[in-house]
């Protein structure tokens, strides 16, 4: 990727030098078989998290920040960080493409925060740690990422590459789009009425389009010629790696369809591709057009 000529944002909200958050209190302690569930299925969450998350909520909010007391002073020159630099470069371009959309159907883009941490972090939708994966936070309008996901999309679920972790944050953005566009709060009002395995459904839904919104940001930075050659492959390796069907092979040996809430590799792959190539919102309606 050529994301050195991207814009850089100003939405990140970096926590990484707090440090690891500290212990989920009195919420739910996972282990063995039981986190690996949970990473499996939480990993690309997006339109609404509370179904992880309340599992291993409890802990108390993070402590204010000591008042007065100044920043050691700087020993040298700064050291480069191209990790953080992409995220930022990456958050900018997608703002870029969202804010001349939304200007196309005659509206305003509003971008999100994108919020960095290590370990654990508290959210408007409650106190997470990284075993979540990535994830948007409707009620605060945030981006949460943990820096070790995107180690483990490579090494752990073999989706090494530049473009493959820029999936990772156009599909969290696509939820935000959802959420401006009305789309979130409408599918959580259907969700509240229906049982297990229809909101199971209907998530599926709610994350195959994000990832086709994913897809459509990917359109517009190809046209802008900053994807190299191998980028597209890596970006679909990377949405065939999260699809729950391999996810629930791999931690559980056998695949429970009726429990998908992300969609299989072959729909995730399908969405991300249909908005590659068509470029437009509108082809993104998962409501009336997904498939098995």
């Amino acid at each position: 990727m050529r994301w050195g000529d991207m814009r850089s944002s100003d939405n990140v909200d970096d926590r990484e030098s707090a440090g690891p958050g500290r212990g989920l209190g009195g919420g739910v302690k996972l282990g063995g078989v039981g986190l690996v569930v949970v990473v499996a299925i939480s990993y690309f969450l997006g339109l609404n998290p509370l179904d992880v998350l309340e599992s291993i909520q409890g802990g108390a909010p993070p402590a204010a920040p000591t008042q007065g007391v100044p920043p050691p002073a700087a020993s040298g020159p700064a050291v480069r960080d191209e990790g953080k630099e992409f995220i930022a470069r990456v958050l900018g371009d997608t703002e870029d493409t969202w804010k001349t959309l939304f200007g196309q159907m005659g509206g305003a883009y509003h971008p999100p925060q994108l919020t960095l941490f290590r370990g654990a972090v508290q959210s408007a939708c409650g106190r997470a740690s990284s075993a979540v994966g990535p994830f948007y936070c409707s009620a605060d309008n945030h981006v949460y990422l943990d820096r070790s996901f995107f180690e483990d999309l490579a090494r752990r679920f073999g989706a090494p590459g530049e473009f493959a972790r820029a999936y990772v944050i156009a599909h969290e953005i696509g939820h935000h789009v959802q959420n401006q566009l009305g789309i979130t709060e409408k599918m959580a009002r259907q969700r509240a009425r229906a049982g297990e395995a229809q909101g199971n459904a209907l998530s599926v839904l709610v994350e195959l389009q994000a990832d086709c919104f994913a897809g459509v940001w990917g359109h517009f930075a190809r046209r802008r010629n900053l994807l190299e050659p191998g980028d597209v492959e890596s970006g679909l390796g990377a949405a065939a790696a999260i699809g729950d069907d391999r996810l629930q092979r791999q931690s559980k040996g056998h695949v429970s369809p009726e429990s998908f809430t992300h969609g299989s590799s072959a729909q995730r792959v399908r969405w991300f591709r249909a908005g590659l190539e068509a470029g437009d919102v509108r082809q993104c309606n998962t409501y009336t057009t997904a498939r098995p």
